[in-house]
């Protein structure tokens, strides 16, 4: 414990620089993600044959081990000289958030109340009108149930990515694993879990205070 401790206290200006690498790839990623995977999940919910294929592809994405996905980014991103660093690793987490966020968009679309829908075409309501002021608020707790899995899931994955030069606190890890120093891989794989436990209460926190008030009352 003394030497963990010690480790911290004089290498902590190299732990929060990794801290920052790591956030900001899992950040940046999963960002673009949920700017895609929400409206895709809104679009499916029209199409059912379109919806099982979306999310068929999705489903077997998630299941490539992340070195493999990893290893696939290498080839395909070094005919641009992007081979390796930040965005093969960015692009592999990207594929990996498109499931939680795109099922749960579709599954809260598709569970709303048709009553609902109803009351709200009565009052004049377009298409666009009754997703915006309806179906999302409602579909908000499921949708930012799959953002957090999404990002406490890859903030693990991010940690492969310093095999491919991506940096982050897998950094810490490898040099553990590498060099046999188990101060170094409890320091690395505590780092993760926090980080991981901090951003699920952080976006759990954003799922209250985007929820209705109606709703949070009936999921407290």
């Amino acid at each position: 414990m003394e030497e963990i401790i010690r480790y911290v206290g004089t290498n902590y200006p190299t732990i929060f620089k990794l801290t920052i690498e790591h956030l900001y790839l899992v950040s940046i990623s999963v960002g673009v993600a949920i700017l895609t995977g929400v409206p895709i999940g809104v679009l499916i919910t029209k199409d059912k044959k379109l919806a099982d294929a979306i999310l068929y592809i999705a489903s077997v994405i998630i299941t490539i081990p992340s070195v493999a996905m990893f290893g696939l980014m290498i080839p395909l991103l070094s005919m641009v000289n992007r081979g390796i660093g930040f965005w093969p690793a960015a692009i592999a987490i990207f594929l990996y958030s498109q499931l939680p966020i795109i099922r749960n968009t579709y599954t809260a679309i598709n569970n709303i109340d048709p009553a609902l829908r109803e009351a709200a075409k009565g009052m004049g309501m377009s298409d666009w009108q009754r997703l915006a002021k309806v179906e999302i608020p409602l579909a908000v707790p499921v949708i930012m149930a799959g953002v957090r899995m999404a990002v406490v899931m890859n903030i693990a994955v991010a940690t492969i990515a310093v095999y491919i030069g991506a940096g982050g606190l897998g950094t810490i890890i490898n040099e553990g694993i590498t060099g046999t120093n188990s101060t170094k891989l409890i320091v690395g794989a505590v780092a993760v879990s926090l980080l991981a436990i901090i951003a699920d209460y952080l976006f759990l926190f954003i799922q209250k205070m985007l929820t209705p008030k109606g709703l949070s009352g009936e999921m407290s």
